[in-house]
C-alpha cells in the first residue's frame, strides 16, 4: 500500500536520495525545499518549493499545500552546517543553525499535527555531533548545540505524541558524502554515499514502532548515547 511521505530539504543530498527511493517504492512523495533542482524535477514527485521553514510564511506555505493530506511519514531532513571554533566564535552563524536545525523541524511538525493519524511517524535527521557523551574533539559549536537541541526537542515530541500513537525517530545518517558546504567552503567527503544512508534510514523508519519512539540511532541501527 502506498504511503504518503513528506521530506524536507529534498532537492539534494540525503533528502533527494530518500525522495528517489520512496518514489521507486510507489509512495506518494511531497518534496519540500527552498528551491528545486533538476535532479528533483526529474523524479516527478509533488514538489513544494519556496518553503523556508525558518519563517512563518514558509511553514504556512507548506501547511496550505498539504491541507487535507494525511501524512504517514514526515522526514525532517533539512539542515545546515557552519564551522565555528573557540577562536572564531560567530554568534550569527550559531543562531542561524539553531533556527534551521533545531527550531524549524519542530515548528513544522507542530504545524502539521492535524495531518497525522494513529500510526503516523515523524523522523528527524540529526547528528551524533549533537551527542554530549560522544563529543571527543570539541569545536563546531553551533552545529553541535543545534543538533543537541533538536535531539531533546524530538524526545519531548515523542513523549507528547505517544498517547496519539505517533512514533518519533531520531537518526544520525552516518558520515555521508554530500554537498553540504561549511563556512570554510569545504564539503563532506564522507565514508558512505547519500543513497546508502537514505536506504538505511528509510528501513529504520519502516521498522519504527512506539516501543522505540524517541530512541537516538545511527543509520546502521546502533543506539547512540545522548
Amino acid at each position: 500500500m502506498a504511503r504518503t511521505i513528506v521530506i524536507t530539504g529534498a532537492n539534494r543530498g540525503i533528502g533527494l536520495a530518500m525522495s528517489r527511493i520512496c518514489k521507486q517504492n510507489g509512495d506518494i512523495v511531497f518534496a519540500l525545499c527552498r528551491q528545486s533542482s533538476p535532479q528533483l524535477d526529474a523524479l516527478e514527485v509533488n514538489i513544494i518549493d519556496k518553503v523556508d521553514i525558518t519563517t512563518e510564511n514558509g511553514i504556512e506555505r507548506a501547511k496550505t499545500a498539504l491541507a487535507h493530506t494525511h501524512i504517514d511519514l514526515l522526514i525532517n531532513n533539512a539542515g545546515i552546517l557552519r564551522n565555528e571554533s573557540l577562536q572564531d566564535f560567530n554568534q550569527t552563524t550559531i543562531t542561524e543553525q539553531f533556527a534551521v536545525n533545531a527550531l524549524a523541524p519542530l515548528a513544522l511538525s507542530q504545524a502539521l499535527l492535524t495531518n497525522f493519524n494513529s500510526g503516523s511517524k515523524i523522523a528527524f535527521i540529526t547528528s551524533r555531533m549533537g551527542s554530549i557523551a560522544d563529543n571527543s574533539s570539541g569545536g563546531r559549536y553551533g552545529y553541535r548545540m543545534s543538533k543537541a537541541a533538536l535531539n531533546i526537542g524530538a524526545m519531548s515530541l515523542a513523549k507528547d505524541l505517544a498517547p496519539q500513537k505517533i512514533a518519533v525517530g531520531i537518526y544520525h545518517p552516518g558520515y555521508v558524502q554530500t554537498d553540504m558546504v561549511n563556512t570554510a567552503g569545504g564539503t563532506s567527503n564522507g565514508d558512505i554515499s547519500a543513497a546508502i544512508s537514505a536506504q538505511r534510514l528509510l528501513q529504520l523508519m519502516k521498522e519504527l514502532t512506539l516501543t522505540d519512539s524517541g530512541v537516538f540511532r545511527h543509520s546502521n541501527g546502533e543506539v547512540l548515547p545522548w
